[in-house]
């Protein structure tokens, strides 16, 4: 495990990505960002690594950004990361192809709730607050919520939380689709892992990639153009070791056994 502001473990095929700032309630600064970014390039570079889950140490998942810190780097720059990075805000930068599944706790505010919509899926446990507060401190939210919170949540949802920065619980984020599910307290995580592993287990991790691909493209580029590779892309998934695994194992009634290749 190492030893940076955000931790990384391999357990199986699933990589456990922690912030770990915790005598900050992990508020992101600058080197924070820059390590979550390596966490996440590890996932991509790992090929062990099927599914990621990104999760806390602590009692909280992120009490948002260090602002003095992230204002004075972003003072003369138009984007988070260049185009050599990933940006795990999904903004910029290099696009990951490995699915997150995220756990939250405690408080999840501003780059928290940002994180959460950036990923693929999320869990929170029942006594998490989450607030998109930025409105209440002069500035805006700048870390993506005001393009994917409208489109998970509905406008009219989204805008009830933006333009107030209230408090809201775990049941309403459930509600307006924040958030997938909803643990006891204390069991977030654990859900993110079980869940994460089931992916790791049941399906093979280039047709993860190819489905993730596929659904973004939709949503980034519109559904014309998720439409022209879709016959492609299933030739180059038919001729992999895990397609032809998959077939062996519906002929022989068990589950399939994949490899990544």
């Amino acid at each position: 495990m190492s030893e940076r502001t955000v931790t990384t473990e391999l357990r199986g095929h699933v990589l456990l990505i922690g912030l770990n700032r915790e005598a900050k309630r992990n508020a992101f600064n600058v080197q924070m960002l820059n390590d979550l970014s390596d966490a996440y390039a590890e996932l991509e570079a790992t090929e062990d690594a099927w599914v990621g889950v990104l999760f806390a140490h602590g009692d909280h998942f992120t009490a948002g950004l260090d602002l003095p810190d992230v204002s004075a780097y972003l003072a003369d720059r138009e984007s988070w990361f260049d185009g050599e990075r990933i940006n795990p805000l999904d903004l910029d930068g290099v696009q990951r192809t490995k699915p997150i599944v995220a756990a939250a706790q405690g408080w999840c505010l501003t780059i928290g709730i940002e994180l959460l919509l950036a990923s693929d899926i999320r869990i929170a446990d029942s006594e998490t607050k989450f607030s998109q507060l930025e409105v209440q401190r002069g500035i805006y939210a700048f870390g993506g919520a005001t393009i994917r919170f409208p489109r998970e949540a509905g406008w009219g949802n989204a805008m009830r939380w933006i333009l107030t920065g209230d408090k809201f619980d775990a049941a309403e984020a459930h509600r307006i689709g924040l958030i997938q599910e909803v643990t006891e307290p204390g069991q977030a995580v654990n859900r993110a892992i079980e869940l994460a592993e089931h992916i790791a287990e049941v399906a093979a991790p280039l047709g993860v990639q190819a489905m993730m691909k596929s659904a973004r493209t939709a949503f980034l580029e519109g559904e014309q153009a998720a439409r022209k590779p879709l016959i492609n892309d299933y030739r180059r998934l038919a001729e992999t070791e895990d397609a032809a695994e998959g077939k062996q194992s519906f002929v022989e009634r068990r589950s399939a056994k994949f490899i990544g290749k």
